[in-house]
C-alpha cells in the first residue's frame, strides 16, 4: 500500500516500533524535524506506556524507589502518536505492522527498534526457575522475592556489565544474603588492569563471591548445575548470561545476521528492505571495528541517524553513513562506588579510568542523561545529533 492520501495531501507514514532509548531518540529527532510539515505522520508503537530505564534495573531489582517516566507525557506536544501494544508480525513486503494480533498499521517507512532481551531458552530451567531484568516489572517481581528471602544465597548467572552492577547492588543492600557471581570471563575482563583490579576489590569488599571460567547449563528450582556437574545451590538465580533478539525481524523477511539481527547499510537500512530502518540492539551494524554491540551510548545515536536519514530522503537526498566510537564503559558497584573505563573508538581499554565516589557521580550522570535529552531534543533537534564518530577506527574499508 502507498503513502496515505488525506485531504488531498500524501501523507508519509513513519512507524517506529520500540520505545526503548534507540526507539524515543528517533521518534523525538524525527518528530521535532518534521513538525511543520502535514505530510508526514509519525507513530511510535511500545508495549507499555512506562519507559523502561535498562539502566536502572539493578537498582529497582533491590527495591529502590524510582521516577515512573511517562512516554505519551514526553511526546505531547511532538505530534507523535503512541499505540501502546504489542508487536505480533511484520510484514515487510506489505508494509504492515499487526498490534496484538487484532489491529493493523501501515507504513511508508518503518523504523524497527525492538530491542532485546535476556536469553532465557538457551539453557534449560531458566525460563522456569530464574528472574530476569527485561522490564521494570521484572525487577519489582525480584525485589520482592530478595525482601522476603530472609537468608539464603542469590547467584547472579552472568559476569558482563548487568551481572556485576546487580550482584554489587543486591550484596549492597542485603547484606544478610549470600550473593555469588557466575561467569565465563572475569568481571571487568576487557578494563585495563588497574580498573579491573578495582573492581574485583569492590565486589570482594561487598562479599560477592565471584567464580569465573564457569559455565551454567541447567538451572533447577533450588540448584544451579555447571558444566562438568558441580552444582551451586541457589535460593534464587538471576539470569543475565547473554541476550536475544526478537524473532519478528527473521520472521518479516528482513535479512537477518545469525543472532537475528537486522543486518543494516552503512545508513541504518535493512540491506533486503531499504524502506526499513533499524537501531539499537536489533540491529547488527557495521562499523571499521567490527559489529557494534548493544549499549545505551551506541543505541540513542543509532535512533537520531535513523530520523536524520529519513527526513533526508524525504527531501529527495542521500542519507549519509552511520559512524559511531565507543568512548567510557561505566560500571556501578552499589550506590557510592563505580568504576568508569575510557575506551578507544573500538572499545578497548585506554589507560584512563576513574574509581570510587568520582565515578559513581560520573555513572549517575550518565543514567540520568537520556530523559532530559529527550526533552531538549524536542526543543533543539540538533543537540542530540552529536557524538563521537570515531575517526579511522570507524572507517568501513572492505566492501561487503
Amino acid at each position: 500500500m502507498s503513502a496515505q492520501h488525506e485531504a488531498g495531501t500524501t501523507v508519509h507514514r513513519v512507524v517506529i516500533l520500540g520505545a526503548g532509548y534507540a526507539g524515543m531518540a528517533a521518534a523525538i529527532q524525527l518528530a521535532a524535524r518534521v513538525k511543520r510539515r502535514e505530510d508526514v505522520r509519525v507513530t511510535l508503537v511500545n508495549a507499555q506506556e512506562r519507559f523502561t530505564e535498562r539502566l536502572r534495573l539493578p537498582m529497582t531489582a533491590t527495591g529502590q524507589q524510582l521516577a515512573e517516566l511517562d512516554i505519551p507525557e514526553l511526546l505531547e506536544g511532538t505530534g507523535v502518536r503512541f499505540v501502546r501494544g504489542w508487536v505480533t508480525a511484520v510484514d515487510a513486503d506489505a508494509k504492515t505492522v499487526r498490534i496484538d494480533d487484532d489491529r493493523v498499521l501501515h507504513y511508508d517507512t518503518l523504523v524497527y527498534g525492538l530491542g532485546s532481551a535476556a536469553d532465557t531458552a538457551a539453557v534449560p530451567g531458566v525460563e522456569d526457575h530464574a528472574y530476569t531484568l527485561n522490564s521494570a516489572q521484572d525487577a519489582e517481581v525480584l525485589a520482592d522475592r530478595l525482601a522476603r528471602l530472609g537468608s539464603g544465597t542469590v547467584v547472579v548467572a552472568g559476569s558482563g556489565l548487568t551481572g556485576v552492577e546487580s550482584a554489587a547492588e543486591i550484596a549492597e543492600r542485603h547484606p544478610e544474603l549470600n550473593v555469588v557471581l557466575l561467569g565465563r570471563r572475569e568481571p571487568g575482563a576487557a578494563m585495563n588492569p588497574k580498573a579491573k583490579a578495582y573492581l574485583q576489590a569492590a565486589l570482594d569488599r561487598l562479599g560477592v563471591q565471584v567464580r569465573s571460567g564457569v559455565e551454567v547449563v541447567k538451572v533447577l528450582p533450588d540448584t544451579v548445575e555447571l558444566v562438568g556437574g558441580e552444582t551451586v545451590a541457589a535460593d534464587v538465580v538471576l539470569w543475565t548470561s547473554g541476550m536475544r533478539v526478537s524473532p519478528l525481524a527473521a520472521a518479516a523477511g528482513l535479512t537477518v545476521d545469525e543472532r537475528g539481527r537486522v543486518v543494516t547499510d552503512d545508513a541504518l537500512r535493512s540491506v533486503s528492505h531499504p524502506e526499513v530502518y533499524a537501531v539499537g540492539d536489533a540491529a547488527a551494524i557495521r562499523q571499521g571495528y567490527g559489529v557494534m554491540h548493544g549499549t545505551c551510548q551506541g543505541g540513542m545515536p543509532t535512533g537520531v541517524h535513523a530520523a536524520l536519514s529519513i527526513v533526508r530522503a524525504l527531501r529527495g537526498k542521500q542519507p549519509k553513513p552511520f559512524r559511531f566510537g565507543y568512548y567510557h564503559t561505566p560500571v556501578s558497584l552499589g550506590r557510592d562506588d563505580a568504576v568508569v573505563q575510557f575506551t578507544r573508538p573500538d572499545d578497548s581499554p585506554r589507560r584512563t579510568h576513574l574509581t570510587g565516589r568520582l565515578a559513581a557521580r560520573y555513572k549517575e550522570m550518565v543514567t540520568a542523561s537520556p530523559w532530559p535529552t529527550f526533552g531538549r531534543m524536542k526543543k533543539m533537534p540538533t543537540s542530540g545529533a552529536v557524538w563521537p564518530r570515531g575517526g579511522r577506527f570507524t572507517r568501513v574499508r572492505d566492501a561487503r
